[in-house]
């Protein structure tokens, strides 16, 4: 019988919101959440750092996690601009998402500095949510496994487990574009990164740990994705910032 692994339905409101949107957004969900029958998947949010407080505040109460969307690899310092693992335990938050292909892309990180900064992370105590995916040109060349196992292997950082590690698979021809992999294609490379996260971890803790997709996971195709064997979840964008989609998202289980 095949191990049951508990949905993460992650929101990544990404660099979008005002204090009043997130305040809608959050007490919307909140609402949602605290009245639902059948809270059997576990709901995180995911604000721009100066939302943090405020979203938090709403969502107390509500069963609703609250994250962050990167964190610097020291803990203190002289690192203008950055935000500590150790502050962001300290305002709440439980998870924090590192190696997003927009960080990547637009700000140069490598696998090496993901890794550090999610070493950094888990001994503050948050769990990490480790992205990888490839690009478009190189799913044109065939290189779409390789890239995925070489982005796990080097940035899934010492000491990670199924209970406090999970890897978010997101194409990265998918995030924004309104194309997504087809149900054949997300599992496909779900289930070599399983099998990478076996080799590497163990078969216990790589058959338990969860794998989310990220590449414009939305209410229309999200039933399908997530009934997918080693698809445990989703990292969810635009459709995050809709209270209606994404609670719809998160009872297409």
């Amino acid at each position: 019988m095949p191990l049951k692994r508990k949905i993460l339905i992650a929101g990544n409101w990404k660099m979008n919101g005002l204090k009043k949107d997130a305040r809608s957004l959050a007490a919307g969900l909140a609402k949602k959440n605290s009245s639902a029958k059948n809270q059997s998947v576990e709901i995180l949010i995911c604000p721009p750092f100066p939302l943090l407080a405020l979203t938090a505040d709403t969502l107390k109460g509500s069963g609703i996690k609250i994250g962050a969307q990167d964190c610097h690899s020291q803990l203190t310092g002289a690192h203008t601009g950055d935000v500590s693992a150790a502050l962001l335990a300290n305002m709440g938050c439980t998870y924090v998402i590192l190696g997003h292909s927009e960080r990547r892309i637009n700000h140069g990180e490598t696998d090496k500095q993901i890794k550090m900064k999610a070493e950094t992370a888990l001994a503050a105590g948050l769990k990490v949510i480790i992205c990888i995916g490839e690009t478009l040109k190189q799913r044109k060349a065939g290189q779409t496994l390789n890239i995925n196992r070489q982005q796990l292997r080097y940035s899934l950082p010492v000491g990670a487990s199924a209970s406090n590690t999970v890897v978010a698979y997101e194409p990265v021809w998918a995030i924004g574009t309104g194309q997504v992999a087809t149900p054949e294609q997300a599992q496909d490379v779900h289930a070599a990164v399983r099998k990478t996260l076996k080799n590497k971890l163990g078969s216990e803790e790589g058959n338990a740990m969860r794998i989310l997709y990220g590449g414009s996971m939305k209410p229309s195709n999200a039933k399908e994705l997530l009934a997918l064997p080693d698809v445990d979840g989703g990292l969810i964008g635009g459709a995050s910032l809709s209270v209606k989609d994404f609670w719809t998202i998160a009872q297409a289980t």
